[in-house]
């Protein structure tokens, strides 16, 4: 057995894809469009992992908007996504100063989340030894849920 992705469903392709690859980093690697079922399923993976990602030996994220309003609700019940980066206090500014709120600030210099348009959890984690506690972030309040 082999984790091959996670389906996120979006109400709006555009905002998601403004978050997942503008903000978050990501990048598509595949797109779907179906018109008889009236969807598109786009393929996500992390930065440098596109060559794997097309031969489905790296996991992605698999955003799936239906062309047809539906109302998602729930988004907390999904649990979270998960990306270690090689440094946390870069990513948490980076994606503050594009208006991303940090739900949960990275003040033990290992662990933040923050939320997606469709209220997806992400959860970001230093990769290898957590950083030292730093400003903002040390002193700086958690925000809503995640």
């Amino acid at each position: 057995m082999r984790y091959l992705h996670t389906m996120v469903r979006v109400a709006d392709l555009d905002a998601a894809l403004d978050f997942y690859c503008a903000k978050l980093g990501l990048t598509e690697v595949s797109r779907v469009e179906n018109s008889g079922g009236r969807f598109t399923l786009v393929f996500l993976c992390a930065p440098g992992d596109e060559a794997q990602a097309k031969a489905d030996k790296a996991p992605m994220v698999e955003l799936t908007y239906n062309w047809d309003p539906e109302a998602y609700e729930g988004g907390r019940n999904f649990g979270h996504l998960a990306y270690a980066v090689d440094d946390i206090y870069a990513v948490c500014q980076r994606l503050k100063d594009a208006g991303v709120t940090i739900n949960r600030p990275p003040r033990d210099g290992h662990m933040a989340f923050v939320r997606s348009p469709d209220n997806i959890s992400i959860e970001l984690l230093q990769a290898g030894e957590r950083l030292p506690p730093a400003e903002p972030w040390a002193s700086m309040p958690n925000v809503g849920v995640w």
